[in-house]
């Protein structure tokens, strides 16, 4: 008989509110979705997560990370 293998670390819970459209998160930003989307395209820009086939969201958390290094920049 095998050992059972230690679960994974719990991910850090999301809350209501947390996953942000391309249309919030630019709003967020002070920036165009547009703007929102080239970066991603490029691989720049906040990271982002796409939920299933079609569905990008970004982590509030994430998007004050990012501009905290853009500040530093």
């Amino acid at each position: 008989m095998h050992p059972i293998p230690p679960a994974p670390p719990a991910a850090a819970t999301i809350e209501p509110g947390d996953l942000l459209t391309t249309k919030d998160a630019a709003r967020f930003l002070g920036i165009e979705p547009r703007t929102l989307e080239n970066w991603r395209w490029a691989g720049k820009g906040p990271r982002s997560r796409k939920i299933g086939t079609r569905c990008i969201r970004y982590l509030r958390a994430d998007l004050v990370a990012f501009i905290a290094v853009a500040e530093e920049a």
